[in-house]
């Protein structure tokens, strides 16, 4: 149960002065709907107001405070025209400048002939002074309502600066002082405050220095490129680091700690699918194979990742796990996140597994009558050793005889409680996850450190490189020429259109043009568009249709599905790429090159391009390696978009980051494995601290693990 001293952080924020039904879900939007996500809300800069020059003398592009004489107002001349105030200081003369305020509320704020005191950005225009939409116009009675620094907060639409300031300020009141859970030579180290006064420091930062220094009291020393972060900042997003790491140790202990068995086999099975294969494993399979086999046959509970570039042979490696799960006399299921990828592994298994004599089952939501009842019974009385399903697996009429081995593809679209679901299907249940989205080291201790890891980190012999190739989007005729001579020698092709958020309906409407534009070129019948508002049916219609070879340009919106195969898809077009991400741009690639043809990817930009732009797709024409490309998105994009989807079960950080603060993880992720070493059931006084702190950071289920008392 949650600390009782910390109840007034999980209030609601409508407890706060201030907060209504009006602005209480724009505030939601913006942060969180408790008070303890107002604390968490952290300014990313500072306003210093303190500089209050004479016009004479004054520089430009400064934030200033002046006190005027009002002289006349020029109300806007038509509309969208601006509203002008004549002002002076003594010394020289000001224009004040207003595009969308009423002139009756201004002629009320500035009234001729009287002092104001305004603060705001100081510009020159052609030879005069002038100021746009000043931040504060009060009268000089109420000059101390201008705070000499000023927080900048991150803010959404009807919510401003002062607004989100004062809530920070209400909520810093109610903050309690909280016994330390950091060790004593960490914090003096670090020169690090209290937990409260980091918190009332973040909220109220000073200037920044010209000149940042690790000898100044709020500054550390960045590494080049970086920008500076407070020492109050810094504790915070340890904090924040400190409580995920440790909440992760707990789980997976918690994971080892439950009753496994041991599932070992003679090999035979593995053998005989190794010497049937047209291909050889490569070094990384064979060790992967080897390092998932020894988990499986070891006592406890398997909870592994297996994490491979696209088209590093993962499939494989998880079919050998399978058998191996089938040899030791249990049963094993893969899962995967959509029914067309269900089909497509059902599929390939059911091949490699025909000479071995091996049935396997198939299980979707789709999965009806005889069929769907002939694979449950099979599945409940132990003469169906093998399954392929999506999320029809977790059902509650999904029953095993003896469930040994749990693969799930594309962990990133599940995460931890499904992983928990399938794993309860069976007695001591392993667990293998795969991914093929690479993930930066620092990424897999955040969403995978519950894991063991095995990587693949080469691509099995023959398969393709892709010639990958820059093009302005004014030479889209040569393109679509392009891709005429490509379907008149059989190939298929990929074309996709980026689709944001922000702009989904016009996105929706240019790809169904262009769409509209190739099928004119190649007739409609060869042309096929995919996108997020389709429904599943139709999506996966069109889908299968490009695999079979019918249709032979797929024109899509979203993210082509991960892992559906075309070997004959030997061409893809991304128009507008810079609007991609490094991640996204590789899994996309990686949907060509699975054929015996060369294969080109053609990545059509808009210029001018920035210089962010300008480096990620400078990597693409560089590098097919997606760890190296994985490492470079961190850099380039942060944490938060890093896998190219928003299920990506990585944490979201409040106050981390994950691309600044890799030394913060690092030592995170070793105190946190340091802690529970000494103090396995956090029963010390600094224990009972640390679970105060998986409580103010919600990790509740973590803290429950724990025997009572």
């Amino acid at each position: 149960m949650r600390p009782v001293i910390l109840f007034p952080l999980f209030a609601s924020l409508t407890t706060l002065k201030g907060v209504g039904a009006k602005l209480a879900p724009l505030y939601a939007r913006l942060m969180g709907e408790k008070i303890v996500d107002v604390l968490w809300h952290l300014p990313i800069g500072v306003i210093d107001r303190t500089y209050s020059p004479s016009l004479k003398y004054a520089d430009k592009g400064r934030v200033a405070t002046l006190t005027l004489t009002v002289l006349e107002h020029a109300p806007a001349a038509s509309k969208g025209k601006p509203y002008r105030i004549a002002a002076t200081d003594g010394s020289d003369d000001i224009t004040l400048t207003y595009f969308t305020s009423k002139g009756e509320y201004l002629a009320k704020v500035y009234p001729v002939g009287k002092q104001v005191v305004v603060s705001g950005n100081l510009e020159r225009f052609g030879h005069g002074w002038t100021m746009s939409h000043p931040d504060y116009a009060l009268p000089p009675e109420r000059k101390g309502e201008i705070p000499d620094l000023e927080p900048v907060y991150p803010l959404t639409e009807g919510i401003s600066r002062k607004m989100v300031h004062k809530l920070a300020q209400q909520a810093l009141a109610m903050a309690p002082a909280l016994p330390e859970w950091h060790d004593p030579s960490l914090m003096q180290r670090e020169g690090w405050p209290s937990w409260l006064e980091a918190l009332k420091a973040a909220h109220n930062p000073p200037p920044a220095p010209t000149q940042p220094s690790a000898s100044t009291p709020f500054g550390v020393e960045p590494r080049e490129g970086e920008r500076l972060l407070s020492l109050p900042h810094r504790r915070l997003a340890y904090d924040e680091l400190l409580a995920d790491q440790l909440a992760l140790a707990i789980i997976r202990r918690h994971h080892r700690a439950m009753a496994g068995r041991s599932l070992a086999g003679s090999g035979e099975l593995q053998r005989k699918l190794e010497s049937s294969l047209p291909f050889t494993l490569t070094d990384g399979q064979k060790q992967a194979i080897a390092e998932i086999g020894a988990d499986m046959a070891a006592p406890r509970r398997m909870l592994r990742l297996l994490q491979g570039d696209v088209g590093s042979g993962k499939t494989i490696v998880a079919l050998m796990a399978m058998l191996q799960a089938l040899e030791a006399g249990t049963q094993a299921a893969l899962m995967v996140p959509t029914e067309i990828l269900a089909k497509q592994h059902y599929e390939r298994l059911k091949s490699l597994l025909e000479p071995l004599h091996i049935p396997i089952g198939l299980l979707v939501g789709k999965s009806k009558g005889k069929d769907r009842q002939s694979v449950l019974q099979a599945l409940d009385d132990g003469s169906l050793g093998l399954v392929v399903g999506t999320h029809a697996l977790f059902q509650q009429d999904v029953a095993f005889a003896n469930l040994g081995l749990a693969v799930m593809d594309e962990q990133h679209r599940f995460g931890v409680q499904q992983r928990l679901l399938l794993s309860e299907k069976g007695k001591g249940v392993d667990i293998l996850a795969m991914t093929a989205t690479p993930i930066p080291r620092t990424l897999t201790l955040t969403a995978y450190g519950d894991m063991d890891v095995s990587r693949l980190m080469e691509k099995p012999a023959g398969r393709q490189p892709i010639d990958t190739r820059l093009i302005d989007i004014n030479r889209l005729e040569e393109v679509i020429d392009g891709i005429g001579r490509q379907l008149a020698k059989g190939a298929q092709v990929y074309w996709v259109c980026p689709l944001v958020e922000e702009s989904e309906k016009s996105d929706l409407a240019a790809a169904t043009q262009r769409a509209d534009l190739l099928a004119e070129h190649f007739g409609a019948a060869k042309v096929g568009l995919v996108h997020g508002r389709l429904g599943t049916e139709a999506k996966d219609q069109v889908m299968r249709a490009f695999a079979a070879g019918e249709v032979k340009l797929l024109v899509a919106t979203t993210v082509i599905e991960v892992g559906v195969d075309v070997p004959n898809a030997s061409l893809m077009v991304i128009e507008h790429s810079e609007r991609f991400g490094l991640a996204q741009l590789h899994q996309l690639r990686g949907r060509i090159g699975r054929g015996s043809a060369k294969s080109t990817c053609l990545l059509m930009y808009q210029g001018p391009l920035g210089e962010v732009a300008k480096a990620r797709l400078k990597t693409m024409r560089e590098t097919e390696d997606g760890f190296r490309i994985a490492e470079e998105d961190l850099s380039l994009r942060g944490p938060g978009e890093v896998l190219g989807t928003r299920q990506s079960g990585l944490p979201v950080f409040r106050m981390a980051d994950l691309a600044r603060d890799r030394d913060l993880l690092a030592m995170a992720h070793d105190d946190a494995k340091l802690i529970l070493n000494k103090d396995s059931e956090l029963a010390s006084p600094r224990g009972a601290a640390l679970r105060t702190l998986l409580y103010l950071f919600e990790k509740d289920a973590a803290v429950k693990l724990f025997r009572s008392g």
